[in-house]
């Protein structure tokens, strides 16, 4: 299946948790699809231009989130810092709903069968039912990158930023597909956005070092 061509305003997307303080809840405004000098997120498909609802996360979920990543962007040792990454990520994955958490256990197993379609089915139904649950549409980000659909990929993470703005996975799927589409100036200010969050991933060090003197000319 080829890519569809995406147009270049969800590259201004990635204004999504860049300049934002970490924790900030604010709704970012939805973009002009005719104005690609704004940088705000794509909404979900078949949204209307009204401004897309802040996310909600609960209380003590936050409080928990809020706390590791501070941890994660102060953590020197290597193994402190997976152990730290490991444990966000478990936060990620826990909706809140067990039977939403039970679906996306199908999903994973689903995922590492390739099975594209029914992954897919699983996903639409849990962003429907769980619409502030960020790891689900990173998840189906990931599933639309496989199936090619490089478009829904980047509406998707789009809106995970919307949600967790500090979701460094779904930063570094964007830097991914801005790199295939020759995007460097924009891949290497999402990848600089994910070591400030995670300092800790030396393959996206490695990245920034090397898109740092193609786009600057210079090292860093």
């Amino acid at each position: 299946m080829r890519a569809r061509p995406w147009p270049f305003s969800l590259v201004l997307m990635l204004g999504v948790g860049l300049a934002a303080p970490a924790a900030a809840q604010t709704a970012p405004a939805v973009p002009d699809p005719k104005d690609p000098a704004r940088i705000a997120p794509a909404t979900p498909e078949k949204k209307s231009d009204s401004s897309a609802p802040a996310p909600v996360q609960p209380a003590g979920r936050q409080k928990i989130l809020d706390e590791l990543y501070e941890r994660l962007a102060k953590a020197s040792d290597p193994a402190e810092a997976r152990g730290i990454a490991g444990a966000i990520e478990r936060v990620w994955m826990r909706s809140g709903s067990d039977t939403a958490d039970l679906v996306m256990e199908r999903v994973t197993q689903t995922m590492r069968k390739r099975d594209w379609k029914l992954a897919t089915e699983l996903l639409d139904r849990l962003v429907e039912i769980e619409p502030q649950w960020a790891e689900a549409w990173s998840k189906r980000a990931s599933v639309r990158f496989f199936a090619d659909d490089l478009t829904g990929a980047m509406e998707d993470l789009a809106f995970v930023l919307h949600i967790e703005p500090r979701h460094y996975s779904a930063l570094i799927g964007m830097g991914t597909i801005l790199e295939r589409h020759e995007r460097n100036a924009a891949a290497l200010r999402v990848y600089r956005r994910v070591l400030e969050i995670n300092p800790s991933i030396e393959p996206i060090r490695r990245k920034v070092e090397k898109l740092t003197l193609e786009v600057d000319g210079r090292d860093i």
